[in-house]
């Protein structure tokens, strides 16, 4: 008999294991918290990582752009995005083959296509081609909103 009461009394005395359901709704709540405050900062900082590689994929094509207009009496390839293919499979004067200027045509960070005009009718006091990207919002606004373009900006 004295056995089943020890048993009985050791099984009363056992340490719970897990936690309670409050215990964990603190914890989400705690890891929400950091969540809202932590997700926003890292959105802002990819976009911005977003538009500076844009940039960079622009200058690049900007000076492909100029190295071709070394080699072509001065002129940039001129029409729209059409024109850019000239960069890909160049040719002399003679109309022989030349080593590409580019390996591909550059698209920006959302995997879009950057746009190119030329002449620039964006800025009237250069010679530059106009080239920009459809930026963060992914929506063509002719180089204006949130498109990321080389006439403006550039130094940010």
């Amino acid at each position: 008999m004295q056995s089943i009461r020890r048993s009985v009394v050791a099984r009363n005395h056992q340490v719970r294991g897990g936690f309670t359901l409050l215990e964990l709704l603190i914890v989400l709540a705690i890891i929400g918290v950091i969540a809202a405050m932590v997700v926003p900062r890292f959105l802002s900082q990819q976009k911005g990582a977003n538009v500076k590689l844009t940039r960079t994929a622009i200058m690049n094509l900007e000076k492909a752009c100029e190295l071709y207009a070394t080699e072509h009496d001065g002129e940039c390839p001129t029409g729209n995005q059409d024109a850019l293919q000239v960069l890909l499979k160049p040719t002399d004067k003679e109309g022989k083959p030349m080593k590409q200027y580019v390996d591909k045509v550059p698209r920006d960070a959302w995997d879009q296509p950057l746009f190119y005009e030329s002449p620039n009718t964006k800025v009237t006091d250069t010679d530059r081609p106009a080239i920009w990207s459809s930026g963060p919002n992914r929506q063509n606004e002719n180089g204006e909103g949130d498109d990321v373009n080389n006439w403006k900006d550039l130094g940010k």
